[in-house]
């Protein structure tokens, strides 16, 4: 057998919905991750605005499209995701195609703000899909699912790094046109798949449902508390590397790159024993223990050699990505195992306000944890992961014995 069918055979699920919700979310990330990285540099470059315009502009978006996941989640749970779900993705095509003849700051953050909006919405109304999709194989599909986001958005890193290479308007704006392209394709390919009819709410069941629960809400908290880990790797360790010890520079992007293997190749395997409720909560009790040491392994690095730094803040790296692991496989779980079928995009959309809140916030924690109180900030910040950590079991279980699902 020829060595190219087998590798695509191991690499992409069976032919069917499986492979065109990957496809989909391979090209809507791989045009995301390209924006992501140039975003700011476009907006002063090509708009015209500066730094302090475009913060607010992002502050703005984020909060504002924290609005649209319950609502349009509830949207897709009621008259069926995939239909939402291609809607979201056009209207972040226009947002993103908007950019384009932004001139002035009212223009860049009505269109930024559109396309938050859609975003985050697209999220709740992806998360039926996925569910229905994913079916028996749920855990291992949604891992997989992350394995593709996270390398499409590394490859769309490293497209968008060479517009900033050129640094020309040219290459600012063809980046944001790929972005909307991306979109379009996204939306193209998931027309294959069948429209998914609603699932139906027991007669008993309450319009706002996840507002009312408690014990998600809960997780809620919780989950977005420990989410902040993410920008530890991403906004806290390069400025920790390059003001606070003597490790190299170029190690920055190598801390950067051995996360992005690490999940792409390890995910699936992470979850793959993570399947039920209980279980999710003990993957986050595992996930807080990696934390505290990752984080501790990266303190140590301020004061030491440069070598003896470059080598403490790989292996924190590495301990540290395997507490995102377990994380993100006990998220993936708990989001949909404590979520009834016809209320998924719901309950989805409550759980983005949360990670909508933590990007607004995570950046001022960091700072305040990490690099202004420095070791025994990242310590401290390692020790809640735990404390989270620890609460989650106790939490899906009165979660799983007060839900209102049948109030």
């Amino acid at each position: 057998m020829p060595i190219l069918p087998r590798l695509l055979r191991a690499v992409l699920p069976e032919a069917g919905p499986q492979r065109v919700i990957a496809l989909s979310s391979f090209v809507n990330m791989l045009g995301s991750g390209m924006f992501m990285v140039s975003s700011a540099l476009f907006a002063t470059r090509v708009v015209g605005l500066s730094v302090a315009q475009v913060a607010v502009a992002l502050g703005i978006a984020a909060i504002i499209g924290m609005t649209a996941g319950i609502p349009v989640g509830h949207l897709a749970d009621r008259r069926g995701p995939r239909e939402v779900y291609l809607v979201t993705l056009c209207v972040q095509a226009t947002a993103m195609a908007a950019l384009v003849a932004a001139r002035s700051f009212a223009v860049f953050l009505v269109a930024l703000c559109v396309g938050e909006l859609a975003r985050i919405a697209s999220v709740s109304a992806r998360a039926p899909l996925v569910r229905r999709f994913g079916d028996a194989e749920l855990p291992r599909f949604r891992a997989y699912l992350r394995s593709v986001a996270n390398l499409a958005g590394a490859l769309g890193a490293v497209a968008a790094g060479f517009a900033v290479q050129l640094d020309t308007r040219t290459a600012y704006v063809a980046v944001v046109v790929g972005n909307a392209a991306s979109f379009v394709v996204s939306a193209a390919i998931t027309v294959r798949l069948p429209s998914v009819a609603p699932v139906e709410a027991p007669p008993a069941a309450r319009r706002w449902l996840a507002l009312r629960d408690r014990g998600y809400l809960a997780f809620t908290v919780l989950d977005a508390i420990m989410s902040i880990q993410g920008r530890v790797l991403v906004f806290g360790l390069p400025l920790w590397i390059v003001g606070h010890t003597s490790a190299p520079r170029w190690l920055v992007g190598a801390a950067m790159l051995l996360n992005t293997v690490l999940v792409v190749v390890f995910q699936v395997r992470a979850g793959r024993n993570v399947d039920g409720s209980a279980p999710g909560g003990r993957a986050f009790r595992r996930a807080g223990l990696a934390f505290l040491a990752g984080m501790a392994l990266m303190a140590a690095a301020t004061g030491q050699p440069g070598w003896v730094a470059a080598v403490l803040v790989v292996a924190g790296v590495a301990v540290h990505t395997i507490g995102e692991l377990w994380q993100a496989a006990g998220s993936m779980e708990l989001r949909f195992s404590l979520v009834p079928a016809y209320a998924q995009g719901q309950y989805t959309g409550v759980a983005s306000l949360g990670s909508g809140l933590v990007n607004v916030v995570a950046p001022t924690v960091v700072a305040v944890l990490c690099l202004t109180w420095g070791a025994p900030g990242w310590l401290l910040l390692g020790g809640v992961f735990v404390l989270v950590g620890l609460s989650m079991p106790a939490v899906v279980r009165w979660t799983e014995r007060h839900s209102p699902v049948y109030a």
